[in-house]
């Protein structure tokens, strides 16, 4: 008998959710959010989750966004759920007539990626300011369900000509030589692949941004392994459509270590 997880938690702007507060994200879906994992109260990039959200609240609200304030509300909303250990999401919107961004605190159990090596299908296509994280991505959604029908863990994003750029709720790095690559092209750029380039260069490892494409002298093919992380962790990819990676056991296990030797902050 399968186990259902607990309903999560939700917050408005510190308050319980009810149904005439849930008619916001119901109704006015556009705004954006960031996602984290909570363990012991603790958050690594913590600094980074709110220099997102407020870059982004600036940008779509023209509003800046107190990071002082998100912090508050992730605390309360914690506490409401009688939680030290959750996956937390902040979502910010603006409805029509407001002048102060309403920010939603959801509240679940913590989550972290399957260790397994993943397989990932290539699709043409690329988000709407790819660098804004924000609900309603139908598209990753569509096309993340079409590569399960085929066989594939997720799907793989890819710009005309073949452009590597993100998977659909993942960033995706590969090794090259002693070297990881991301690629270099319009994406976000998660808060998980922000640490492990931060790490890796406090390592004397630094990483670097190329184009990558699905074929040609760029191609997936040259690269000897290849990962994909966010907020929930990291895993190894064995597969993207024909082409077969082995997992680099000592690629994983260095940037395990470099994603533990992020500094964690006190929400």
């Amino acid at each position: 008998m399968t186990t259902q997880p607990p309903p999560p938690h939700i917050e408005l702007d510190g308050l319980p959710a009810t149904e005439e507060t849930l008619r916001i994200p119901a109704l006015y879906g556009f705004g954006h959010f960031t996602a984290l994992q909570v363990r012991d109260g603790r958050v690594r990039g913590l600094g980074l989750h709110l220099a997102r959200l407020d870059a982004a609240n600036r940008e779509l609200f023209a509003l800046p966004l107190d990071g002082d304030r998100v912090r508050e509300l992730i605390r309360h909303a914690l506490a409401g759920a009688g939680r030290r250990d959750a996956s937390v999401r902040v979502n910010a919107y603006l409805p029509p007539g407001a002048t102060r961004t309403t920010l939603m605190v959801t509240v679940r159990e913590p989550a972290v990626m399957p260790s397994g090596a993943q397989s990932l299908m290539s699709v043409p296509y690329t988000r709407t300011a790819p660098h804004i994280k924000r609900p309603g991505e139908f598209g990753q959604t569509y096309y993340g369900v079409l590569a399960g029908r085929a066989g594939f863990d997720d799907a793989l994003l890819t710009a005309p000509g073949g452009v590597v750029t993100e998977g659909s709720i993942t960033n995706i790095g590969f090794r090259d030589g002693s070297s990881v690559v991301w690629p270099d092209a319009p994406a976000l750029t998660g808060i998980t692949m922000t640490l492990l380039e931060q790490g890796l260069e406090r390592a004397g490892r630094p990483s670097v941004r190329r184009p990558v494409t699905l074929g040609g002298p760029d191609g997936v093919g040259r690269f000897s392994a290849a990962f994909v992380c966010n907020s929930q962790g990291i895993a190894p990819v064995r597969r993207i459509d024909d082409t077969v990676f082995a997992v680099d056991e000592e690629l994983m296990k260095d940037l395990g270590a470099v994603y533990d030797s992020a500094p964690e902050d006190a929400v």
